[in-house]
C-alpha cells in the first residue's frame, strides 16, 4: 500500500458506526461520524458518485466532525445496500430523505453531493428542499448524463459481474470515471481496496451494472430551476465535466444567486485530488451559511 500522510492515516482511524435503514424495500448502508450524545451538532450528509460508495468519503468525513454530525450513504446498487431492478434518480433522492429521518438530525441537515451523488441532490433540493439547510453540487452537470453514465454509454462491459483471481489484479485494474489524473496514490488504492468484495472465484466489483442502464430521461435543469433550499456549486479548475460553459448555465438557472466556487489545480474528481483544499473550502462556505439568511 502507498505511504499516507498522518492527516489521512488519522482520518480512516476516527471512530464511526455503521447503520442500515430501509428505503421503498430496499436495504440502505450508511455511515456516521462525529454524533454526539447530546445530538445537538447539525446534519451533514454526503452522497457519492455513479460506481463509488460511502468509503470515497471516509478520509473526508472525520475532517468536518467538529461542528457536524457526518453520515454517508451507500446508495441503492452500490457498496453495502441492497440493489433493485431499476434506478431512477428521483428513488435515490427518497433514499437519501429516508436515511435523513433515521439519523435523527435535530434540525434540517445540508447535503453534500459529488458527480451523480450532486444530481441526485439536485432533485432532493428541488422535491424536499423544505427540508433541508442546503445542497452543496460537487462537479456535477446540468444539460449532461451524469458523467459515469455517459462514459459507459454504449460499453457493454457493465452489463454483467466481472470476477478477478486475486485482490492484486482487482486493485491493479482499478481506474476513474471519467479518466483523469491523481497524484494521491495512498487514495486511490484505499478507495480501489474498499470497492470489491469476495466472491465465489476471487473478487469483484461492489456497484450493480445495472446502474447504468437506467435511463436519463430527467429534466435536470427544471429540477435545478426549482430547488426549494440555497445551493452552492464547486467545480474542478481542470474538469472536463463541468466547464465554465455548464458551470455558468448552472449559475444562470439559480438566478445568479449561488456560490460558485473553483478547487484550483482539480479535476472532475476534486474530493481525491486535491481533498483538503476541497474541505477548506466546504467549511468556509458552510461557516458563512450558519451565519446568513438565505434569500428567497
Amino acid at each position: 500500500m502507498p505511504s499516507a500522510p498522518k492527516w489521512f492515516q488519522d482520518a480512516l482511524a476516527a471512530p464511526r458506526t455503521e447503520h442500515r435503514t430501509t428505503s421503498a424495500g430496499v436495504d440502505v448502508h450508511y455511515i456516521r461520524w462525529g454524533h454526539s450524545p447530546q445530538g445537538d451538532k447539525p446534519g451533514l450528509v454526503l452522497v457519492h458518485g455513479g460506481a463509488a460508495h460511502a468509503e470515497w468519503w471516509s478520509f473526508l468525513a472525520p475532517l468536518l466532525t467538529r461542528h457536524y454530525d457526518v453520515i454517508a450513504l451507500d446508495l441503492s446498487g452500490h457498496g453495502e445496500s441492497g440493489r433493485r431492478d431499476a434506478y431512477p434518480r428521483r428513488l435515490w433522492a427518497d433514499e437519501v430523505r429516508d436515511v435523513i429521518a433515521h439519523a435523527g438530525f435535530p434540525g434540517p441537515p445540508v447535503l453534500v453531493g459529488h458527480s451523480m451523488g450532486g444530481i441526485v441532490s439536485i432533485v432532493a433540493a428541488s422535491v424536499y428542499g423544505n427540508e433541508l439547510a442546503g445542497a452543496v453540487i460537487v462537479d456535477s452537470p446540468v444539460r449532461r448524463p451524469d458523467p459515469e453514465s455517459e462514459e459507459r454509454r454504449g460499453d457493454h462491459s457493465g452489463s454483467g459481474r466481472k470476477v478477478y483471481a486475486t485482490l492484486e489484479e482487482a486493485i491493479g485494474r482499478f481506474r476513474l470515471i471519467p479518466a483523469q489524473p491523481c497524484e494521491n496514490a495512498y487514495i486511490i488504492d484505499h478507495i480501489a481496496r474498499t470497492s470489491l468484495r469476495q466472491v465465489e472465484g476471487g473478487w469483484a466489483w461492489k456497484f450493480d451494472p445495472k446502474i447504468f442502464l437506467r435511463a436519463s430521461n430527467d429534466k435536470m435543469s427544471d429540477y435545478l430551476a426549482t430547488a426549494r433550499c440555497r445551493v452552492a456549486m464547486f467545480r474542478g479548475e481542470h474538469s472536463a465535466v463541468v466547464p465554465p460553459d455548464i458551470s455558468e448555465y448552472m449559475y444562470e438557472l439559480l438566478h445568479r444567486r449561488a456560490p460558485l466556487v473553483e478547487i484550483p489545480d482539480a479535476h472532475h474528481h476534486l474530493i481525491l485530488d486535491q481533498p483538503l483544499a476541497f474541505i477548506a473550502a466546504l467549511r468556509t462556505l458552510l461557516a458563512d451559511w450558519e451565519h446568513s439568511v438565505p434569500k428567497r
